[in-house]
């Protein structure tokens, strides 16, 4: 996604674009996967997977659903009648028919699962429940052309956990659904880099107001500052998951250590533009160099602990362009909405479709 806004915003040239991602797609068209499901990490010389935890060592459908999340968008904007992007698009949709969203079903198609292992099998035992980040993949899994979801899983897997529905205030803001003040703003942005949450709405929420109310509470309890954490404040608020101090964690208004991950701000620019330019112009001009550094802004900083990151993760570099975008021009929900296969997911899940906005 950042690729194709960088493409439009003659960054780099649309000839580089294509052949960039040419690159990626034959590598992955090579690399391990399982069922056509991609691992959550690989070697990226040799495509073998790289277990993310000792049973975690398979198929990762989540992780797959942003890949493809983003392979979707590239296949409608690099639409010209060349042979490179005619190889580009077929390739995508070669991988895309590939994978089996619909081996991840079980239990007669009632519950739908994260991981699959060929040594450990469905030992990992975590079902995709809401509400959190996995939104995208029963979207995606509902839209397959060759291996689709059925609609039921969707209603009887995705709104089953006991942090589903919330209806409770914050800072007078109220939060449809989710954990106790919303959990980490990658809630909020993961699945709507190319879902367009406009008008988006289901029986179980108008998603929009979900991820505006999600955003706007973090930004609420950042001001605040309940911990007295050094920093804090209507300029520098956002909490997600990201490198910290000691480690990586999910940094939220339940799990805060005085943590602000720069992605959490700038990936709200769609929700709340004005509070998010305020934490951008003093990330920029204020902390200046201690958090900007030749990819973009580091990963987070603690200015209690007096710790700035050295690490840039592409998982949350790649949504700040994302979504910056989006809140400009709509580019990127635009060219994921279009899709006919997404259009046509939604429907089966009973979605009012987002507009193009």
């Amino acid at each position: 996604m950042a690729i194709i806004v960088a493409t439009e915003r003659h960054w780099i040239s649309r000839d580089t674009a294509v052949k960039h991602l040419l690159k990626s797609v034959k590598f992955l068209s090579k690399a391990n996967s399982y069922h056509g499901i991609f691992p959550h990490w690989m070697n990226g010389a040799t495509g073998i997977t790289i277990p993310f935890s000792r049973k975690d060592d398979g198929a990762d459908v989540v992780e797959t659903a942003y890949l493809f999340e983003g392979l979707l968008c590239a296949r409608q904007y690099f639409n010209q009648n060349n042979s490179l992007e005619r190889e580009l698009r077929n390739r995508i949709n070669d991988l895309w028919t590939q994978v089996e969203w619909s081996w991840q079903q079980r239990d007669m198609g009632n519950s739908y699962y994260w991981h699959w292992s060929p040594n450990n099998g469905w030992s990992m035992n975590i079902e995709i429940t809401g509400w959190d980040e996995c939104l995208i993949t029963y979207v995606l899994g509902a839209s397959s052309p060759t291996y689709p979801i059925t609609a039921d899983v969707y209603h009887k897997c995705w709104p089953k956990s006991d942090h589903f529905i919330n209806g409770k205030e914050y800072y007078g803001v109220r939060l449809p659904l989710g954990f106790p003040y919303g959990g980490p703003l990658f809630f909020a942005q993961f699945s709507f880099m190319g879902l367009n949450p406009h008008l988006l709405k289901d029986e179980y929420a108008d998603y929009w107001e979900q991820n505006y109310n999600h955003t706007l509470i973090n930004y609420k309890y950042c001001v605040s500052n309940p911990h007295h954490f050094k920093g804090y404040g209507e300029n520098c608020w956002g909490l997600t998951a990201s490198d910290t101090y000691d480690g990586y964690n999910a940094q939220s208004p339940e799990n805060d250590f005085g943590t602000i991950s720069p992605t959490a701000a700038l990936s709200s620019f769609p929700y709340t533009p004005e509070y998010s330019m305020k934490a951008l112009k003093h990330f920029y001009y204020d902390l200046g160099n201690k958090i900007w550094g030749p990819y973009g802004f580091v990963d987070a900083f603690n200015e209690t602990k007096n710790w700035y990151a050295d690490s840039y993760l592409a998982i949350d570099e790649g949504p700040i362009v994302a979504m910056i975008e989006n809140y400009r021009s709509g580019l990127l929900w635009k060219l994921f909405m279009s899709c006919e296969e997404v259009q046509r997911g939604l429907q089966k899940l009973d979605f009012q479709p987002a507009i193009n906005k």
